[in-house]
């Protein structure tokens, strides 16, 4: 092997057992490792060497993730990165096309995994215009031999399913590469039920430059319905607005907000709004304070309010747990005594339950009820509560020893 080669693949290719989640994230950490190697390598390389380094690299790099536990996702980041280098050492390497092709085929159709797609825009320097074509025609080949089309109700309970699937992403990348906007219409959005889709089809206009079309086709995601899939469709158009259009931008948060009213739609609002804030404040509580969580939150972390919050909270009704939490953390820096009973129903609501993360999280918050209440009139108040908890759940002796633990009474 070269010297390149030495560096990289050994820190890619393992025999150890990987279905234990934490030997699977070591040997990920170790396997991107290899990829810095091999990107910081590139410049001072001969690239015909590159390539074959990084073609190995992947082609390994595929067997470890088939039978590894990743779970969080760190081999398959660091796959992602070889495939990102792929097209572009073979570019540089000038693999002839026939051969390129025949890898590109066999890795989507008859691959160890299906787990990746390969990019034929991003292929496409390297393949050429005689590659090309001969791409277009393997897949025309495959896509005749599966016969006809299922519905596409039908489409994932078909024996041929994922090779459908890689036929559509192929169609739809190469209609990219095309630049053929009825192609992506077609490919993209399908049959216009899905928000999802017109999404994906106004990304591909964006791709290619074709600004105007992608801001009408992320408008069509954002409009189709309440869904979790048009609110993301509507912040999408709205950063298009914001870089394309500032001038419709605002009005477009206003809209997204009033359509999905919510302590992050009310914040990207708030963020477009900037200086003319004040016009669309009151507008924005009315709504909030019909959601008493988002409200709080709102002011909590968008408008660093914590008095406010702390207002909001009491007037409306907060019954979250977790964001009376993180309000009593803020506010206790304003009043460290007003926060002293919301720590307490917060510890008696964490001790309904068992186990030792309830007992600690309880005695954490205990111990910081006695760092507030030091030297005040609310210090023996605390302490006979800890003596009160101790007592009552004396049948707990895993609370007793977090209780210890946290250094309480």
């Amino acid at each position: 092997m070269s010297g390149l080669a030495d560096a990289v693949l050994p820190l890619i290719r393992t025999r150890d057992d990987l279905w234990r989640w934490g030997a699977s994230n070591e040997h990920g950490r170790q396997m991107h490792e290899a990829v810095d190697i091999l990107e910081a390598g590139i410049p001072d390389s001969d690239p015909a060497e590159v390539y074959a380094v990084t073609h190995k690299a992947l082609a390994s790099a595929v067997k470890v993730i088939a039978r590894a536990d990743d779970s969080s996702g760190i081999i398959g980041d660091a796959c992602r990165r070889l495939l990102d280098l792929h097209p572009q050492t073979a570019a540089a390497a000038r693999i002839p096309a026939g051969r390129l092709v025949d890898g590109m085929i066999t890795f989507q159709f008859d691959g160890d995994v299906d787990y990746f797609e390969l990019d034929p825009v991003a292929y496409a320097p390297a393949l050429g215009e005689t590659g090309i074509p001969t791409y277009r025609g393997r897949l025309a080949q495959i896509q005749q031999r599966l016969g006809p089309r299922p519905a596409e109700s039908d489409r994932w309970t078909s024996p041929h399913s994922h090779d459908w699937f890689t036929l559509d992403w192929n169609a739809q990348r190469l209609a990219v590469l095309d630049r053929d906007i009825e192609a992506i219409i077609r490919t993209h959005a399908r049959d216009r039920r899905v928000a999802a889709w017109l999404q994906d089809t106004a990304e591909a206009f964006e791709e290619i430059g074709e600004i105007d079309l992608a801001i009408d086709w992320a408008k069509q995601a954002a409009d189709l319905d309440r869904g979790h899939q048009s609110l993301t469709a509507a912040d999408y158009w709205c950063r298009l607005l914001d870089q394309h259009r500032p001038a419709e931008a605002l009005p477009a948060r206003l809209w997204a907000f009033r359509r999905w009213p919510s302590s992050s739609t009310a914040a990207r609002l708030h963020t477009a709004a900037g200086q003319t804030w004040p016009d669309t404040a009151d507008e924005v509580m009315a709504i909030l304070a019909r959601q008493p969580n988002d409200a709080v939150l709102f002011a909590l972390t968008t408008l660093k309010d914590a008095s406010l919050a702390w207002n909001l909270a009491h007037e409306l009704g907060l019954d979250s747990d977790h964001t009376w939490s993180d309000l009593a953390k803020a506010y206790q820096k304003v009043d460290p005594i007003a926060v002293l009973p919301i720590h307490q129903r917060l510890v008696e609501h964490e001790l309904v339950h068992t186990g030792a993360q309830h007992y600690r999280r309880a005695a954490r918050r205990l111990a910081t009820m006695r760092r507030l209440a030091a030297n005040t009139d609310q210090e023996a108040h605390v302490d006979a509560l800890i003596a009160e908890l101790r007592q009552t759940h004396r049948r707990r002796p895993r609370l007793q020893q977090e209780f210890d633990r946290a250094g309480l009474p």
